[in-house]
This record gives C-alpha cells, sequence and structure tokens, in this order.
C-alpha cells in the first residue's frame, strides 16, 4: 500500500520501506505475528500491535533484521483516511504475478492514489507519477473509468489539458467533482496550476486534522512506556 506498491505501478522508484493493510482479525494477526517471527522485526515505536489500535487508525512500525531482510521497515495498517474499509480494499485490488509463481496484492490504483493523499510533501510527486505512469501505458484506447480515474487525480496542468481535448464532455461531466477542471477549457495552465496547488493545500489540512487526536494518542502511548 506504500512506496513498494508505487513501483510496481511506476510511480517511484525506490523504497526501503514496506506498508501493508491487514484486515484486522484477531486469527490475522496471529499469523502476522508469526511472520514478523520468521523476520526477526522488532517494534522500533508506540503502539503495539493490538486490533484496538489499528482499528483506530494507528500504523505499527517495525524493523527487520531477519537474512536478507536487515534494515527494512515494515508499517502495518488497517485504517486510512479517505479510503475504503478492507474487504472494499480487496475487492478491488490489483494482482502481480512475480518470478517462481509468487503474487503481490497491491491496493487498486484509486485506492492507492487516495491513501497518498496525506501532508507528507513525498507523497504528492508519487500521486503525479501514478497517474502519468498509468495515462503512458493505457493512452491509445482508454476505458471511460481510467479516464475518470485520470480526470479526478492528475496533477499536471499539462495533462488535464490533453485530457480536456480528447475527452471534453467526461471532463465537464466530472468537474461536478472536480471543480478546478472547470478552469482546463481555457487552457491557462498558470491558473489551473494555482487551483492544483490549492486543492493540495485543503487535502494536506484535511490530514493534519485527521492525525491530530492519533498523534495526541501516541504522545500519551510514549509517556505511559516512557
Amino acid at each position: 500500500m506504500g512506496g513498494q506498491a508505487c513501483i510496481l505501478y511506476g510511480g517511484a522508484e525506490f523504497s526501503r520501506d514496506t506498508d501493508i493493510v491487514i484486515l484486522p482479525e484477531d486469527d490475522n494477526l496471529e499469523k502476522l505475528q508469526q511472520a514478523l517471527s520468521e523476520l526477526e522485526a522488532e517494534l522500533i515505536a508506540v503502539p503495539q500491535l493490538q486490533r484496538s489500535y489499528l482499528e483506530r487508525g494507528h500504523a505499527v512500525h517495525f524493523r527487520c533484521h531477519g537474512p536478507g531482510t536487515e534494515g527494512i521497515r515494515l508499517d502495518v495498517m488497517s485504517r486510512m483516511r479517505g479510503v475504503a474499509g478492507f474487504d472494499k480494499l480487496w475487492e478491488r485490488r490489483t494482482t502481480i504475478a512475480l518470478v517462481q509463481g509468487m503474487q503481490i496484492e497491491l491496493l487498486g490504483l484509486p485506492d492507492l492514489i487516495a491513501a497518498k493523499k496525506t501532508q507528507r510533501d513525498k507523497d504528492w510527486p508519487q500521486i503525479r507519477r501514478l497517474v502519468e505512469s498509468d495515462y503512458a501505458a493505457s493512452a491509445e484506447n482508454p476505458p471511460e473509468d481510467r479516464v475518470r480515474l485520470w480526470l479526478k487525480e492528475a496533477r499536471s496542468p499539462a495533462l488535464l489539458c490533453d485530457l480536456y481535448r480528447r475527452f471534453p464532455d467526461l471532463c465537464n461531466e466530472v468537474a461536478a467533482q472536480r471543480p478546478l477542471l472547470k478552469l482546463v477549457p481555457n487552457e491557462n495552465e498558470d491558473s489551473i496550476q494555482t487551483a492544483l496547488d490549492e486543492e493540495e493545500k485543503k487535502e494536506r489540512e484535511t490530514d493534519r486534522q485527521y492525525w491530530n487526536p492519533l498523534r495526541k494518542e501516541l504522545e500519551d502511548f510514549r509517556h505511559a512506556v516512557g
């Protein structure tokens, strides 16, 4: 659900961390704990790996020390701001086949983009690259739902103008959900960029407000164990 997923979608080049989203049921957490033991993973921050913390929206952080995984950080979550619950995420997942028959289940691209709308600087360039990479791969004959995704999530004035030229009716329709698309027919890239910046600013603030009470809880956890 994080940087590794972005790499597989073509939206990032490197990540030392692995982020996963799990269904926080007791038997599932037991299986995860077994896997963590095999990875020789140590908890590196509060809170502990508990169902109640995951359901509140906290991330649980580990550092791996097992052979071949030394130094890799593993972050575990089950709930994210602005993202559907696990059942929906699983239903909409993307399956990637790797060597030797191994499969990796990724967040579906729309869900990954939603999960990246945070207050962190590094996430917004990744959103832009994810959309542009998907457009480059599917631009020739895209299904309508893919065009809608690009119109909703593209973060480049040039790409938005290109989408309008190719799909003006869909652009006008999606503008009801994303008002900045109303600026695109004029093709004034400075105005579009200003609107994109404002859109990002609002998302960052929404994410900041979401995390404020959770950060307060983390501070309380730290004082309790300190």
